[in-house]
């Protein structure tokens, strides 16, 4: 598994998960983790997406890499012995990272909803060397909720306003992140 963001070397022992897994990219040195180190990449991405009050950069080739995890766990877990106690150990430990994984996610696009016009116009000024917010998805995503959204307020309200007032002005519509909130 190809890596292509910047990770920081990190320990964490979990039983069922000892693999290595490579990361890297054809610009980048490859790094080589262990699964529970991606594990702790991504569970340090959640916390910090969940206690950010902007949207930080995508990890989601760290969600792909635990999705193919949880995928060749679950494939463990039908080749072991049907009474064995450590079977429904892995599966707890498996709706755990499930359940991370889903939140990161979550969170993330409730943040691309909330701030949907000041995400795209961020993402339309980010120079090219400077790393991506939003995976390809989820600029897809606002685009089309943006577009959504505007067509809904034209139909449901704008079309019954005056016609001076029937146009939305994105610099005066858009919700930004308070940046200047206490993060715990």
């Amino acid at each position: 598994i190809k890596y292509g963001g910047k990770l920081n070397k990190q320990t964490l022992k979990l039983n069922s998960m000892s693999e290595n897994v490579e990361f890297g990219d054809d610009n980048e040195e490859e790094i080589e983790l262990t699964a529970a180190e991606v594990l702790q990449q991504l569970e340090q991405a959640w916390l910090n997406e969940r206690f950010s009050p902007e949207l930080l950069e995508c990890k989601i080739e760290l969600v792909e890499c635990m999705i193919d995890q949880i995928t060749e766990m679950e494939e463990n877990i039908k080749r072991a012995k049907k009474g064995d106690f450590k079977i429904s150990l892995h599966r707890m430990e498996i709706d755990r990272i499930r359940y991370v994984i889903s939140s990161y996610l979550r969170c993330r696009l409730q943040k691309i909803e909330k701030f949907t016009t000041y995400v795209l116009e961020n993402e339309r000024q980010r120079k090219d060397d400077e790393p991506t917010r939003i995976s390809q998805e989820e600029f897809t995503f606002a685009k089309d909720y943006a577009e959504t959204l505007e067509e809904h307020l034209r139909n449901v309200a704008l079309r019954h306003m005056p016609p001076n007032l029937q146009t939305l002005d994105p610099k005066q519509t858009t919700v930004k992140p308070n940046l200047d909130n206490y993060v715990f």
